[in-house]
């Protein structure tokens, strides 16, 4: 078996923004702290929920360090080292590595569509430059592209590459994966709907928006499940569904910085061009807080 990076529940980490959308990164020490305090098992810091796409480069690093120093060893710190340009790529990891990221977690290149032999071609060569762990992250809704089982199986032939985070909705492709892929692969749900269901395929976590604020809900799913107390982590899992979907009911982080801001964690708005939340989907956001025990500041 490969190196694993963590078992159990990662919390895709939100950026937090002052009001004139600069970083807070007093905030983000403070947020790393609570988080690890609360017992999550690991952090992904500059993701899709940390906003990667409109952090400039220097900012992108500074988070990275940031939140390594913060943690100081307690838990892994996963980076968001993925682009659709390889050897920028490759740049960015060293760097990465460089302010003590632990793994990298490595989106599939999005807009130019590249075929699966593409995706084989894209992802070794980086790993054959880097000294870190990679996880995978497939989640075509928003690169364009799926990374198929059979890639996976490809892949996974590569020392580096350890995991994949599969946020394609399919749990058939899931299962294949793991048939396909065996103890070279691990795979975290990339859903927090399906954390539950993915471990029951074979998985060993979940990186997670909803721990955000709920880390130890997260955790404990987890915890419980893969101690074999399944019927309680299921019991919690069923219990928060509703508040896991109202959070991706505007595009993420939308709806996760609202739902914070909304208890009083204070973590600032999106970057443009993410806008404020839709009124729908801030109305059900609001309806699944108050019920799973919120109050709203």
């Amino acid at each position: 078996m490969k190196q694993r990076i963590f078992t159990g529940a990662a919390t895709a980490l939100i950026t937090p923004m002052n009001p004139d959308y600069s970083v807070n990164f007093t905030r983000l020490e403070q947020l790393v702290e609570e988080q690890i305090t609360a017992g999550i098992d690991a952090l992904v810091v500059c993701g899709t929920t940390g906003e990667k796409s409109t952090l400039r480069y220097d900012e992108h690093i500074k988070v990275i360090e940031t939140a390594t120093n913060k943690a100081a060893g307690r838990v892994p710190i996963i980076a968001g080292t993925g682009s659709n340009d390889t050897v920028y790529s490759v740049e960015l990891c060293n760097d990465a590595e460089s302010v003590g990221a632990d793994a990298f977690l490595m989106v599939a290149p999005y807009y130019n569509k590249t075929s699966q032999a593409g995706l084989v071609a894209h992802y070794n060569y980086i790993a054959d430059r880097v000294n870190k762990p990679i996880i995978l992250y497939n989640v075509p809704s928003r690169t364009g592209v799926a990374i198929k089982p059979e890639t996976y199986k490809e892949l996974s032939k590569h020392e580096k590459i350890v995991a994949v985070k599969e946020a394609n909705g399919d749990l058939s492709s899931v299962a294949q994966t793991k048939y396909l892929c065996g103890d070279d692969l691990d795979v975290y749900s990339g859903n927090d709907d399906q954390t539950v269901p993915i471990m029951s395929l074979g998985g060993v976590g979940v990186i997670s928006v909803l721990s955000n604020f709920m880390p130890k809900l997260m955790h404990d799913i987890c915890e419980l499940y893969l101690s074999g107390n399944t019927q309680e982590a299921l019991s919690l899992h069923i219990k928060h569904i509703g508040l896991m979907n109202s959070l991706f009911g505007d595009v993420n982080p939308i709806p996760v910085k609202e739902a914070m801001n909304l208890i009083g964690m204070n973590v600032g708005p999106c970057r443009l061009p993410l806008y404020t939340i839709d009124t729908p989907a801030k109305s059900l956001l609001i309806e699944k807080l108050k019920e799973c025990g919120f109050d709203l500041k």
